[in-house]
């Protein structure tokens, strides 16, 4: 019989185009990489890749086994999750991915609270701006900001939050500055290679010059707090930050709303259920401020009882 976890070294290599993409995907060494490869091909009698100046390439053969392998990966999911989703056990690991916005300057304490009130869940905290794949079990529950419903995977289960918008914020000190007159270029500041902002040409501060890079949200805040320039952040963010002031005359649009999201069968177990259920309430809280209609953050819910 054909190992499972041969067809997985296949797979990382086959998606990441060589042996060195395939080992840091898998944390194993390049070795490994070979001799479970070489295993795979030596059980189908087949070359699956051709060694090439740019990486490697699948052969025919190997075209032909990534599409079974493919289906292997997707029955292997559906089966974790199906039987995971029979665990009503409330202790057990819990991954969570989210926003650094919103892990940080939001729902931290929340979450906090969750995990004294169920001390045997074992968290597991992704706060990232990439989006993980909640069908490779990659987490368990994924809280996202979307601007678009449409955007969202069909196979995924959602539990819509509130709405949350944005401003454009700047150094209090540095606005004063330039009502007074002066003269230094106020620059966009934008996280890693984020393309020039719409709102630049907008309100009645311009920004000019190159943009600023930071490369995450905690380095765009100081950014702006230093007096660099001006950058768009959650409302939530910005209106709680008293060295922080909205930049006049900039009215963004297109605000976001908060999801829950969860996958198939995994949704079911007891530990994602009294999660999601904890974390919907104190976001219904936060409404107002999330809208930006209060920045009062100190005002957070009362924790909710322990639900069974």
């Amino acid at each position: 019989m054909i190992d499972w976890d041969d067809v997985r070294y296949f797979l990382a290599a086959a998606r990441g185009g060589s042996v060195r993409a395939a080992a840091k995907r898998l944390a194993v060494n390049h070795a490994t990489v070979l001799r479970r490869i070489a295993q795979l091909e030596d059980r189908l009698g087949a070359q699956m890749f051709e060694k090439l100046p740019s990486g490697y390439r699948l052969t025919a053969a190997g075209e032909e086994v990534l599409e079974f392998a493919n289906q292997m990966e997707a029955s292997s999911h559906q089966l974790e999750t199906r039987v995971l989703g029979r665990d009503q056990s409330v202790r057990g690991l819990l991954r969570v991915t989210l926003p650094p916005f919103l892990a940080t300057h939001l729902l931290m304490p929340d979450i906090a609270d969750f995990a004294r009130l169920h001390p045997d869940i074992e968290m597991e905290i992704v706060s990232t701006g990439e989006v993980v794949n909640l069908t490779n079990r990659e987490a368990d529950v994924a809280i996202r900001m979307v601007s678009n419903r449409k955007t969202l995977p069909l196979n995924l289960h959602g539990l819509k939050g509130p709405d949350l918008l944005a401003g454009v914020y700047m150094s209090r000190d540095r606005l004063a500055a330039w009502r007074a007159g002066a003269p230094d270029p106020i620059r966009p500041i934008v996280i890693g290679g984020q393309a020039l902002p719409d709102w630049v040409d907008q309100g009645e501060v311009r920004a000019t010059g190159v943009p600023f890079r930071t490369p995450d949200a905690d380095a765009q805040i100081d950014a702006a707090r230093q007096g660099i320039g001006m950058t768009k952040l959650p409302c939530f963010v910005g209106d709680a930050d008293h060295l922080l002031a909205k930049v006049p005359g900039i009215d963004l649009k297109s605000p976001a709303t908060i999801w829950l999201l969860t996958q198939g069968e995994t949704r079911k177990t007891k530990r994602v259920r009294l999660f999601t259920e904890f974390i919907s309430y104190r976001l219904a809280a936060y409404a107002p401020l999330l809208a930006g209609r209060s920045i009062d953050a100190a005002e957070r819910p009362v924790p909710t009882p322990q639900m069974g």
